[in-house]
């Protein structure tokens, strides 16, 4: 079986504003430029920065998992899945946040871009 196939998985047009965002892509790709509002926990410190994720994830609500094409937060969606939590992975991740016209930002609210 593909692993793929067993991701569970959204495309970024059905993201809505508000929608709790997990970037799990590492610093410098951060720094590049990142969704607004978006988490960011480098998948290299996931493990150890797990707790942070737990703190300022709605409750109830679902983890949409980000990085730059989709296969870094498709292994984090994955073990948050097998953790109990509602985790879906971002389908092409921040080239097709970009692409889709989604705003991609600085640290300082300048724009960015996909690095």
């Amino acid at each position: 079986m593909n692993f793929a196939a067993r991701v569970p998985t959204v495309e970024v047009t059905d993201l809505k504003d508000g929608d709790f965002l997990l970037d799990v892509r590492e610093d410098d790709e951060w720094q590049a430029g990142h969704a607004q509002g978006a988490l960011h926990i480098p998948i290299s410190e996931f493990v150890a920065r797990y707790g942070e994720l737990t703190e300022a994830a709605p409750q109830d609500g679902r983890v949409h998992v980000i990085c730059r094409s989709g296969g870094r937060s498709a292994q984090v969606t994955m073990y948050l899945v097998q953790q109990g939590i509602d985790a879906v992975n971002v389908d092409g991740g921040m080239q097709v946040w970009q692409a889709a016209g989604r705003e991609v930002i600085t640290d300082d609210g300048q724009p960015g871009f996909v690095l």
